[in-house]
Parts: structure tokens; C-alpha cells; sequence
């Protein structure tokens, strides 16, 4: 009995290694402890490889073969934790100014309202502004969906309207200048997390008219009571003045434009069920349609499809109204 727990503690604790040595190389690897490449390489296969011996130590149950990787692990470890967020970075123009809302009962003074003009995705004038909203006047909510690659991922968009005033709020990365993301880099501390508050001619316009190609843009309509909307705002606001004060790390699994929005809802209501959905961020408008938050009135794809706006949004582009343009023929909320 005694060699059967000690062999199934082997195996457990090779099990953690082979874990271990898949984070730690590319942690390595994305996160930089050194600037030089080559030698950067040299770190993270040394790690590899060490991990490969500490694997093989727990599965022959030699385990002082195991003793220089559990040392390069806390080695890798002790230095991932001194790795820190930060709001003081050359940050990319569309990113550069950080939003920030002043609270007054009822009133909501939003700081650094992000609304571009574009000629191009890279091509812009820094347009920024801010607002005033009384709570009392937050009647709608949208959910904004935005594909680029496919059914099973999608950039997720929460916009709440004051009385025909919307303010759309998308999270995403700050990204630093000349900085590219990289799902893969984006597991290991090298994004800001950066909630982008802006006008619907920005966040929308810029996806359907100047991105190229364009995305594909969804708008539903949520079917919400003005508590819960109210009460959702209120966690994007608090969150934004809380990464003004103290920045946060994006992560591609936990932390993303998905999970924010789930954890954001969470915090006020358990209707939400816990999905696959919510990590296939594509399939996020059906589990919201599944419970019964969209327009009932159609099949789910029939309502995806006529809730497409891209046309509608190009014919709108630098429109007044733009925010009533694009939800001009959507199907209404129940």
C-alpha cells in the first residue's frame, strides 16, 4: 500500500513539473529578465531541460535529481513576482491618456472620453472629452460583439445609454509604443489592462470603416432593469478609478474583455451561469440569449444576423447621431 501512494505521489508531483516547465520557459521567454535574445533563449531552454530531468527524477522516484529545478523554480518564481503594472510607460496615442470618473450621488463626471478622428487604423487626430451622466437617465444596454478571426472569438463591447447618450466601455490592452499583442505573450505580464471609455464613432466606427479588413460588428440589445444597469455601470466606474490609482496586468485567459464583463455581473447577480461560453468569448451572445437577456422573438442566428451593423455604421461614419443611426431596424428587447 505504502509503494502504490508513494508511486501515485511520484506521479503527481511529475504531473506539477511538466505544468511547471510549460509556464516557466515561455515565461522566461515573453517576459524578458534580459534584454539579449540569445542568452534570453539560453534561460528558458536551460529551464526546459531542467524540468525535463525534474520530470523524468518523479517518475523513476529519484528525487534528488529533482532538487536543481525545484531551485530554478523558486529562482523563476521570486523574480515573476517582483514583476510589476505600471501607468507610467510611452504609451500608443489611442491609449495614452488614462479615464477616470468623479462620483457625486446621482452624477458621474467621466474623464478622458476617447473620440478620434480616423483616416486610417493608424492615421488619427487624439480627440478627448469629457462627460457628465445622471444615473437616473441610464435606460439601455448593449452588448457589442466584434469578430476578426472566426466564430469562436470575439472582442466583447459593453455601451450604456443615458437617454439616447451612449458611452461605449471596451476592455482591452494599453499598449506600449511599437507594442503588438500576442495571445501567447498575453498569459505572461506583458499588457497593462486599460479600459477604454469612448464615444460609439470611435470604439464601433473604428472596427467597421477603418481597421483593415474591417471587423465584424454585432449590436444586441439587452434586455435589463435599470437596477442592474445601474448597478453594472457603477462596477465598470468603479474598476476604471481603481486602475487609475493602481494598474493591473491583462491576461488572455483570466483577465480579458470576456472575463471582465462576467466578473462585473457576478458582483451584483448569480443569474449568470458558469460556461464554456465565457472562455469562447465568440459564443458570449448566445449564453446571454440562452438566458434570456436578448430578443426572444427570433432564432438566435436569425437575430445575430440582423444584428450586424457594419453597413449601417460606414453609412454613419462621422454622424451626429451615429449612436441612433446604427439602431436604426435592430430587433427590440422584449
Amino acid at each position: 500500500m505504502k509503494t502504490v501512494l508513494r508511486r501515485t505521489g511520484y506521479i503527481l508531483l511529475g504531473l506539477v513539473a511538466i505544468g511547471l516547465s510549460l509556464w516557466g520557459s515561455p515565461a522566461i521567454w515573453y517576459t524578458e529578465p534580459v534584454q539579449h535574445d540569445g542568452l534570453r533563449l539560453g534561460l528558458a531552454t536551460g529551464f526546459a531541460i531542467l524540468g525535463l530531468v525534474g520530470v523524468i527524477a518523479c517518475f523513476l522516484g529519484r528525487m534528488t535529481l529533482l532538487m536543481p529545478f525545484g531551485a530554478a523554480v523558486l529562482i523563476v518564481f521570486g523574480w515573476w513576482s517582483s514583476i510589476d503594472p505600471s501607468n507610467d510607460r510611452k504609451w500608443e496615442p489611442d491609449v495614452a491618456a488614462l479615464p477616470k470618473a468623479e462620483i457625486n450621488g446621482d452624477i458621474v463626471t467621466i474623464r478622458n472620453i476617447r473620440n478620434f478622428a480616423y483616416r486610417s487604423e493608424t492615421d488619427s487626430t487624439p480627440r478627448w472629452y469629457d462627460k457628465t451622466v445622471d444615473l437616473r437617465k441610464l435606460d439601455s444596454l448593449d452588448l457589442i460583439a466584434v469578430y476578426w478571426m472566426g466564430d469562436a472569438v470575439a472582442h466583447t463591447i459593453m455601451s450604456f445609454g443615458f437617454e439616447g447618450e451612449h458611452i461605449a466601455i471596451s476592455i482591452e490592452i494599453r499598449k506600449e509604443r511599437g507594442e503588438s499583442f500576442s495571445t501567447i505573450a498575453g498569459f505572461f505580464r506583458q499588457y497593462e489592462l486599460y479600459y477604454v471609455v469612448g464615444d460609439e464613432r470611435d470604439i464601433i466606427g473604428l472596427r467597421t470603416t477603418y481597421r483593415t479588413p474591417p471587423e465584424d460588428v454585432y449590436l444586441y440589445r439587452v434586455n435589463a432593469r435599470k437596477e442592474s444597469m445601474r448597478r453594472l455601470f457603477m462596477e465598470y466606474i468603479n474598476r476604471i478609478n481603481a486602475l487609475h490609482d493602481r494598474p493591473a496586468f491583462y491576461n488572455t485567459l483570466t483577465t480579458n474583455c470576456t472575463t471582465n464583463i462576467v466578473t462585473h455581473v457576478q458582483a451584483f447577480s448569480d443569474q449568470l451561469p458558469f460556461s464554456w461560453k465565457m472562455l469562447a468569448s465568440g459564443y458570449f451572445p448566445e449564453l446571454i440569449y440562452e438566458m434570456g437577456a436578448l430578443s426572444q422573438e427570433l432564432p438566435f442566428d436569425e437575430l445575430r444576423s440582423r444584428s450586424l451593423i457594419n453597413t449601417r455604421a460606414r453609412r454613419a461614419d462621422g454622424a451626429a447621431d451615429f449612436s441612433r443611426l446604427i439602431r436604426i431596424g435592430l430587433p427590440a428587447i422584449n
